[in-house]
């Protein structure tokens, strides 16, 4: 018997609207006790309020704020002779992906506006101006990664 890990990643299907593969992972991602069609309805409606307020495409503008907010350096925890070291490791484009739209919902979540729609659009618009919660959490992670440039020799 094969000691290798299985791939048990399922396939995603795309979303209803836009046919796009990120947008319904972020949908599942912002879905709470199964109510996808919540959760839709309010990504739809902040791509249309982003699309009103920044004037490009709504999927777009999307796309390019996770692209401000895709971490490309992280630091993972390495145990060698007794002591951890933070030692920094390049971030796997598909992991990239997961955390920022991870990072753009709880920033989203963690705004003052009153309906989900507004914290996502608000979210959104500012990670194209790079700025916002989550492109600060990206920042601060790259910031820890440069910091802990001495350990990456032992990353192996």
């Amino acid at each position: 018997m094969t000691r290798k890990k299985r791939d048990f990643s399922r396939p995603t299907l795309p979303d209803p609207k836009y046919k796009d593969f990120v947008l319904a992972k972020t949908i599942s991602i912002v879905m709470k006790h199964g109510k996808k069609s919540v959760a839709e309805k309010a990504i739809y409606k902040a791509l249309d309020r982003v699309q009103e307020k920044v004037g490009k495409k709504g999927l777009d503008a999307f796309h390019e704020a996770l692209a401000n907010i895709k971490p490309y350096v992280e630091v993972r925890s390495r145990r060698v002779g007794g002591a951890t070291y933070q030692v920094p490791t390049e971030v796997r484009p598909a992991r990239s992906q997961a955390l920022a739209i991870r990072w753009l919902v709880k920033g989203a979540n963690s705004r003052n506006e009153r309906t989900l729609w507004e914290r996502m659009a608000g979210e959104i618009m500012d990670a194209l101006g790079n700025r916002g919660s989550a492109v600060k959490k990206r920042e601060d992670t790259h910031k820890m990664a440069d910091a802990n440039k001495a350990f990456a020799h032992f990353r192996w």
